[in-house]
């Protein structure tokens, strides 16, 4: 899985998965574009890379933002050959108890970010006549559980637009996959530990999760990005590959 001379952007590449998979891709060859909202996470990121790099400060739920991230990425690297979909964030709660404003949130980044990113990068994905586009979904999208409904219906459309958008535009020669990880040791998590009460016992039911009995690690989940970004994937079209140590089959 080389991909050097090759120019990937890669959402939400600040911390965590996004970062994992950035830093992968350069290091197998690729100009990788580090997006984020956090423009000194994404800067972070970028300056860890091996290759050449770019940090943009990005809110993926703009469109403006969105078209700037991609006529910076051109103007960088001349084109578009990997588009990875993965920014994404969610609240607790239920449809019952999620303010209106934190699910339109949720929507608009998990949801609308993989739309805006997508349809201004297509283009030029096209001109490659292989270009790939790999979103983020979530185990949780196959399953459901419980005070997560906003995140859990965000990553059930991300699985359905990654078939909807695979039918659409494999004849222009992209292809479109996603990744459904399961709970992995995060930022996101390694905050939530730091903030409860029993932290050893949120490790343990986080651990517990899994048959597999631990947290996914960001540089798996990149790996499985990586392996649908690559030509060893050359006919996976739509699919989404859940890695998620055997939580959805429980």
């Amino acid at each position: 899985m080389n991909f050097t001379g090759q120019t990937a952007i890669v959402t939400g590449a600040g911390s965590g998965i996004g970062k994992a998979a950035a830093l992968l891709f350069s290091e197998r060859g690729a100009n990788v574009v580090c997006a984020d909202l956090d423009a000194d996470a994404a800067a972070d990121t970028a300056a860890e890379a091996k290759n050449a790099t770019l940090a943009v400060q990005v809110d993926i739920s703009s469109s403006s933002d969105v078209q700037r991230l991609i006529s910076e990425t051109v103007d960088s690297f001349g084109g578009i050959d990997i588009l990875i979909n993965n920014a994404g964030f969610g609240f607790a709660g239920t449809v019952e108890t999620i303010e209106e404003d934190d699910w339109d949130r949720v929507m608009s980044v998990n949801v609308k970010g993989v739309y805006l990113c997508s349809k201004y990068a297509l283009p030029e994905l096209a001109k490659t006549g292989n270009g790939r586009i790999v979103n983020t979904s979530s185990y949780t999208a196959a399953v459901g559980i419980t005070d997560r409904a906003a995140y859990v219906a965000s990553k059930g459309a991300v699985s359905a637009l990654t078939r909807a958008m695979a039918l659409d535009h494999i004849g222009q020669g992209v292809r479109i996959n996603a990744v459904a990880p399961g709970t992995i040791d995060s930022p996101y998590f390694a905050k939530m530990i730091a903030n409860s009460d029993d932290p050893d016992g949120l490790v343990a039911s986080l651990n517990g999760r899994a048959p597999l009995g631990r947290m996914g690690q960001a540089p798996e989940i990149a790996e499985a990005i990586a392996w649908l970004a690559s030509d060893a994937s050359s006919f996976a079209v739509g699919t989404t590959l859940t890695v998620d140590g055997g939580t959805s089959i429980w």
